[in-house]
């Protein structure tokens, strides 16, 4: 046994849906893991607000894992066994190959099987374990992060079907809401004209699920548009799998015709991972942050409650985001389709938020409902996205217990005091009786969900960047100056009208919509005008 020290953030906790499926996991299964090392320095703050940017070949040179590092972990890993298959210093991520028993015996753990559903979302079979890890001590000092060993499902997608026909008498007055295509949604948004978000790249994280060429060739000819280019990047072995998984299907053909609705001209970089898991996740993310060219921005649709991550998992992402900031490339991601309990099981139960919307440098995109007139272009009437009375989701959105308030976020809540950053920072059109006309495996639905929100403002970010030929890295130092208590921030549309469950919105920022949706042409207006000296864009 090798001489081990305790990996501070690793621990586990129990899932109380845990159910021993009575099959031993074989010892000697080979199975592959992600270890996250330390930064050969610290990631200096004012790379990670902007302006300034720094190139993936800086970012790894300064702040990725030092090559001394690495060569000890394959040292002392050869040593143990175990094999260390692939390294990328820029996101100091290492590969790491064994058997289950060598694997336990070298982080300190025993692994059992399961089956849980602590996420809502139906039984899976998992890798489990409680409690902390520990890492060979020659390396306690080296590696944060030791991700994979549990592969119990962290993420869900947040999207949101209804089976109900609209009528005035759901609550919203003076109109029913009524599915919307995305270019109809960016109309009534005031998306930048003369845009469409040529010359950038959007990438989209999906944890399963997978989309039809035709399906999209059929979606884009019907709303008049050229399709965009569409890619597909495996990931731990991941695919574009349609046909295998209705729902993940569905979240892949709303993030992708969302985005290509309301950014027809961007590229779309689609990074497929092999499960909804720690490892898995923030394998995908890295992928999509230090790919060449750099994405302009990465949407996530994907997400869980802060408690189902553990500490070390949430740092993991967190930093990784830090890196997309850095580089350049916004992150958006959505604040969760569950209301203040963030829990489609318990939605009167204790308030949480989702994770990564609650990372600090991840824009939250929370949720409206909708009714505007399409043909005039005016928006009817936006409210609070809520219905938990007939089962079909709210806006995610309260305060996170795993992260503090940001210095950005400071003096701009009204009604709520923070004891935590806030979720969200913006919002969108997300119910799903107002939801986004898609289609997938062949046919035409309505889906919302805060799944749509956050390509619905990736969309929008690649037309802003397009249009002020830069990109923007975390936005939120741009976005709320001039945000107060009460005060209508410049570019948005404050929503002050339903709520979340446990939030209620207000005049100004609030756990519910954030600042607002967008005005996208007086964001633009905005981002171009001379900057103070104060200003952060300066």
């Amino acid at each position: 046994m090798p001489d081990l020290v305790p990996l501070p953030g690793s621990e586990r906790a129990g899932l109380p849906s845990a159910v021993a499926t009575g099959a031993a996991l074989d010892p000697q299964q080979s199975i592959t893991i992600t270890l996250v090392l330390r930064r050969q320095s610290g990631l200096p703050e004012h790379l990670v607000t902007g302006p300034q940017t720094i190139s993936p070949d800086e970012l790894a040179q300064s702040y990725g894992a030092s090559p001394q590092d690495v060569a000890l972990v394959r040292s002392t890993l050869a040593g143990l066994g175990l094999a260390v298959d692939d390294v990328h210093a820029g996101s100091r991520r290492v590969k790491v190959s064994g058997t289950i028993g060598a694997l336990s015996a070298a982080f300190g753990t025993s692994l059992t099987e399961v089956t849980s559903d602590h996420l809502g979302t139906g039984p899976a079979t998992h890798r489990y374990r409680t409690g902390g890890l520990s890492v060979p001590a020659a390396l306690g000092p080296v590696v944060v992060a030791v991700l994979g060993l549990d592969d119990r499902p962290v993420a869900r997608p947040q999207l949101r079907v209804s089976g109900r026909v609209p009528s005035p008498a759901a609550g919203i007055a003076p109109a029913a809401p009524v599915p919307l295509t995305a270019v109809q949604v960016a109309t009534l948004y005031g998306f930048p004209a003369g845009t469409d978000g040529s010359g950038q790249v959007i990438a989209i994280i999906e944890l399963g699920g997978g989309y039809a060429p035709a399906d999209l060739q059929q979606y884009f000819s019907g709303l008049g548009l050229p399709v965009p280019a569409v890619s597909a990047v495996s990931v731990d072995g991941g695919a574009n799998a349609p046909g295998q998984d209705g729902a993940a299907d569905g979240e892949v053909a709303l993030d992708i015709e969302v985005a290509g609705g309301v950014a027809p001209g961007a590229a779309q970089v689609v990074y497929f991972s092999t499960q909804a898991t720690d490892a898995g996740f923030l394998d995908a993310v890295s992928a999509a942050v230090h790919a060449t060219p750099t994405p302009a921005v990465i949407s996530i649709s994907w997400g869980g409650p802060e408690p189902s991550w553990s500490q070390q998992g949430r740092a993991s992402l967190d930093e990784a985001f830090q890196d997309a900031a850095a580089l350049g490339s916004t992150v958006t991601a959505s604040a969760g389709d569950s209301g203040s309990s963030d829990d489609p099981q318990h939605p009167d139960g204790p308030v949480q938020v989702d994770f990564p919307a609650s990372s600090p440098y991840a824009l939250a995109c929370g949720g409206t409902t909708l009714v505007g007139d399409p043909g005039g272009g005016q928006i009817v009437s936006e409210v609070a996205w809520n219905e938990l009375a007939h089962q079909e989701g709210a806006g995610g959105g309260g305060l996170s217990t795993a992260f503090a308030v940001p210095s950005w976020q400071q003096g701009a809540a009204a009604a709520t005091e923070l004891t935590g950053r806030g979720v969200p920072d913006v919002a969108g059109n997300a119910d799903p009786l107002s939801g986004y006309e898609v289609i997938t495996g062949g046919r035409r639905q309505a889906i919302g969900g805060t799944s749509a929100v956050a390509p619905l403002w990736a969309g929008l970010i690649a037309r802003l960047a397009q249009a002020t030929g830069r990109t923007f890295g975390l936005l939120q130092p741009v976005l709320y100056p001039g945000a107060g208590p009460g005060v209508t921030a410049p570019g948005f549309r404050d929503i002050t009208s339903g709520s979340n469950g446990a939030y209620a919105a207000a005049p100004g920022w609030d756990p519910v919509s954030g600042l607002g949706s967008p005005d996208g042409t007086a964001l633009l207006a905005r981002l171009l005008a001379p900057a103070s000296p104060e200003d952060p864009m300066d």
